[in-house]
């Protein structure tokens, strides 16, 4: 399976959970997510109103520079890691 299968499986197994993962699980998923599909943070940090907001951007922001296909990777042994955890 490519790397991409493997991700887009991934992508579609975290959604299948059976509990939430916690806060920093979610913005670790995301920010592994964003930085694999977009590249590098490439919008201003939300406002000071916007603490959800902030936490992801800051979360996403905080992988720059990774590579897509490393953080392609690192978003699937996550997903693995949560799915060894909380099933699914």
């Amino acid at each position: 399976m490519s790397l991409d299968d493997r991700f887009n499986k991934a992508v579609e197994d975290v959604k299948k959970l059976k509990s939430k993962p916690t806060d920093n699980d979610l913005l670790e998923i995301y920010s592994l997510f964003k930085q694999a599909t977009v590249g590098d943070v490439n919008t201003s940090r939300p406002g000071l109103l916007d603490l959800k907001g902030k936490a992801k951007w800051d979360a996403w922001n905080e992988k720059k520079g990774l590579d897509q296909n490393e953080a392609k990777e690192r978003y699937i042994a996550k997903v693995e890691a949560l799915i060894s955890s909380l099933g699914i």
